[in-house]
């Protein structure tokens, strides 16, 4: 899928302007290429992943004295907060939450630093997660959903195939593991701006240039996206 084009830019005198290659999810490939919108690329919208209900024990969701969630997509398949608390990985995911009723806190940004805030939650905690997740956390966890891997599309090959380079921004490792294996044929120079340090391990095919989000999130990696397109070539 393409984005709305933006408006027309020249490229700079020292090579063409970069393309940006979204592979995370729909609805948030969407919601980065509006948040994105105003560096004026050549966006392509190409999700690595589909997320999917999967049978789970909905007693156990529905019971828990908390939820621990460590994506957005787990809100979605947690039903109703009624009131109850919910420890988030970040600002984002307590939004979600938030707006399905829970009492949300919002965490750090990932999951090895949001493991600190789990002592002492008590019993009955319950992470809500999908099949794949960055980090276990100790707490008995609820799989309620599914990432799917999908192959790359051809408007996506076809731009790792040209001439000018292609930003990768990658949100997990997960992620950049697909992703790495998307593009590890292609011609086009890749500049890979990781959310973590974690996400930045697991790309590992050859990357022209590379800038870890200062902090691990969405606002993290928007900078690291911006810097990319103003460094000089």
């Amino acid at each position: 899928m393409r984005a709305p084009p933006s408006p027309d830019m020249n490229g700079p005198a020292d090579g063409p302007r970069p393309v940006l290659l979204i592979t995370r999810p729909e609805p948030a490939a969407l919601r980065l290429a509006a948040e994105l919108a105003h560096l004026r690329l050549d966006t392509i919208i190409a999700p690595l992943m589909r997320i999917e209900p999967l049978p789970h024990d909905r007693a156990a969701v529905d019971g828990a004295a908390g939820l621990v969630f460590t994506s957005e997509n787990g809100v979605a398949f947690a039903g109703p907060g009624r009131g109850r608390p919910a420890l988030c990985v970040g600002p984002r995911t307590a939004e979600v939450a938030a707006a399905a009723g829970f009492a949300a806190q919002a965490g750090p940004g990932d999951a090895a630093r949001l493991m600190p805030m789990l002592h002492g939650l008590g019993p009955g905690w319950v992470h809500v997660r999908g099949a794949h997740v960055a980090a276990e956390l100790g707490l008995p966890a609820v799989v309620t959903y599914a990432q799917t891997a999908l192959p790359l599309p051809a408007r996506a090959a076809e731009a790792l195939a040209g001439g000018a380079p292609v930003i990768l921004p990658l949100f997990s490792p997960r992620s950049a593991r697909l992703a790495a294996a998307a593009v590890a044929r292609a011609r086009a120079p890749l500049w890979i701006a990781p959310i973590s340090a974690a996400a930045d391990l697991a790309f590992d095919a050859p990357a022209a240039r590379r800038i870890v989000a200062l902090t691990p999130d969405a606002p993290g990696v928007h900078a690291a996206v911006a810097a990319l397109c103003d460094t000089p070539r």
